[in-house]
């Protein structure tokens, strides 16, 4: 990293597998001037959100502790983070469980397994930046 750089966003991933967290913090650390932060739980994210600002949370939505609708319903009720775009990232593929948590609040929803090509469209879409072609491609 160049002395004295700064990110231009931050994205707050909550994930409680490593492995899937690995992968969602490598596919958007590929998006240049977005610092990736992990939390390993609801209740993790919560404390790392805590008087931070992030430009946009991508999270799992089993998870112990404080699942991920409850993190969505927490973040849309929280003047501080209710702007804040959500990516939802999951295993459950039911139209039920896309309707609650689009109803909830969250701005996009991802069944695993995850195709960095999609992760990363709804990133820069959702960051506001325009999708470089190569990615478009993947």
């Amino acid at each position: 990293m160049v002395s004295g750089y700064r990110p231009s966003q931050r994205c707050l991933v909550v994930e409680d597998s490593s492995a899937m967290r690995q992968l969602l913090v490598f596919a958007l650390g590929r998006i240049p001037g977005l610092e990736v932060v992990e939390a390993t739980d609801g209740a993790d994210a919560l404390r790392k959100l805590a008087g931070s600002h992030f430009d946009l949370v991508v999270t799992d939505l089993n998870m112990p502790i404080l699942d991920g609708l409850k993190l969505v319903h927490r973040l849309r009720h929280d003047p501080m983070h209710r702007a804040v775009p959500i990516v939802v990232v999951t295993t459950e593929a039911g139209d039920e469980d896309r309707r609650r948590a689009l109803e909830l609040g969250a701005n996009a929803y991802i069944t695993k397994p995850i195709q960095a090509s999609k992760m990363l469209a709804a990133a820069n879409e959702l960051l506001g930046r325009t999708v470089p072609a190569k990615v478009e491609r993947e």
